[in-house]
């Protein structure tokens, strides 16, 4: 592995694996998604509408995205490895909330909850360019986001199938014992891991808006990944919705779109190399002319008279393209974030994640919102709406590869404090 470059007041980080990296941010971010194939057996469970459940997937990504705002920046502030394992506990005890929830409102309440402690994954993904030689920071960005990936894809099948077996709400109890049983793995396999620079917590929230203010790349990628994102959820919000209404077809079958979905995640090291090789700018073009393209290919199979096996089939080469498109996009942003101020990853990075998981959220609550009034015409015209406006924001963005490499805390600490 190549050494990561220091400054004259950092001392290097001892490298954990990135793969193991990639397992930690898998763990912590499947969480906010063991929910969505679930719908229709927790309005079963508690005779609510499909409006009224399809809001348990939208209190979720509000309090990851809460969480994103609040804890995050703590990873600049404090010892990471104590707090993330902190972090996994609390992660465990909220997913047993989810499970013994007595109504949609506790259901809620609790969702909200577990969103927000589950934020830990991006206390984790800043700690991958600490690892690599600036020069490889895509590399590094990838191969932790293919794990990241794959966890939001995976989550859906375990959910879909065990709730099958067992109910929804052991899918709960099971995710709740995963995450404890992480706090010892952490222990084991993580360096300890200090705050690059001294900083208070006060501090550091307070320099969100100024690390907003002076950059305008991370401004672009924010709108961009929000609206990218919203358009994604578009999809994962509505599929058990689609299944169960035009094919008779269960969570199970939902869960299983994960497993097909985690084909287009492996895009994700390709991504951060060509990053690296062409730019951020080329990557995130690609990324959005793909996504597009999935949702035009998913209206349109959805209006062809076929048998269910074969649009089954359609559906999933559209996960796979769809998968595909938001990845490359996201793995684009976020390397050309991190190369900002990197003392300031953490925060960066809770910056763009809190816009990011905003935009999930919205999206979430505007496809439930479509779905009801115009089903997937809807859904899919929402999408496309949402990619285009993100097109238009990257049209008249910045063009340069890479982001320059600016003062940081070493030399000013202007773009810091606030």
């Amino acid at each position: 592995m190549t050494q990561p470059t220091t400054s004259a007041t950092d001392s290097p980080v001892r490298p954990a694996p990135l793969p193991f990296l990639g397992l930690a941010c898998a763990v912590g971010v499947s969480t906010i998604y063991y929910n969505q194939p679930l719908l229709i057996e927790m309005r079963e469970s508690y005779h609510a509408s499909a409006g009224q459940i399809g809001f348990v997937t939208v209190a979720t990504q509000i309090g990851y995205a809460v969480g994103l705002l609040c804890f995050v920046p703590l990873g600049d502030v404090l010892e990471r490895r104590a707090l993330m394992m902190r972090m996994y506990g609390a992660v465990a005890v909220a997913l047993l909330l989810v499970a013994v929830a007595p109504t949609v409102m506790w259901l809620l309440v609790a969702s909200v909850v577990a969103g927000m402690l589950a934020s830990v994954t991006h206390i984790v993904l800043p700690i991958a360019p600490d690892l690599v030689d600036h020069s490889q920071r895509g590399r590094a960005i990838g191969i932790v986001m293919t794990g990241l990936l794959l966890g939001i894809l995976l989550a859906r099948t375990f959910a879909g199938w065990v709730s099958h077996v067992t109910g929804w709400r052991y899918v709960f109890v099971i995710a709740a014992v995963l995450n404890l049983a992480f706090v010892p793995l952490l222990y084991r396999f993580m360096p300890s891991l200090p705050p690059r620079q001294p900083l208070r917590y006060s501090e550091a929230m307070r320099s969100l808006w100024t690390l907003v203010r002076t950059q305008p790349l991370l401004r672009e990628s924010c709108v961009i990944g929000a609206l990218v994102f919203a358009s994604f959820s578009c999809f994962w919000t509505t599929l058990v919705l689609l299944l169960d209404s035009h094919y008779s077809l269960g969570a199970g079958v939902a869960g299983s779109f994960g497993v097909v979905g985690a084909a287009g995640a492996l895009v994700a090291p390709i991504a951060g190399r060509l990053s690296d090789k062409r730019g951020t700018r080329w990557v995130v073009t690609a990324g959005m002319s793909v996504l597009a393209l999935s949702y035009v290919f998913l209206w349109v199979e959805e209006k062809i008279t076929m048998s269910t096996a074969l649009h089954v089939a359609a559906l999933a080469v559209g996960v796979i393209v769809l998968d595909m498109g938001a990845q490359m996009t996201q793995v684009a942003n976020q390397t050309r974030i991190f190369g900002l101020v990197p003392s300031a990853r953490s925060r960066l990075n809770t910056v763009y994640m809190t816009v990011y998981f905003s935009g999930a959220a919205a999206g979430s609550a505007l496809s439930t919102i479509a779905w009801v009034h115009f089903k997937w015409n809807g859904v899919c015209a929402q999408a496309l709406i949402l990619i285009a406006v993100a097109g238009l924001f990257h049209a008249y963005g910045s063009r340069t590869k890479h982001p320059r490499r600016p003062l940081t805390s070493e030399t000013s600490d202007e773009p810091l404090h606030a």
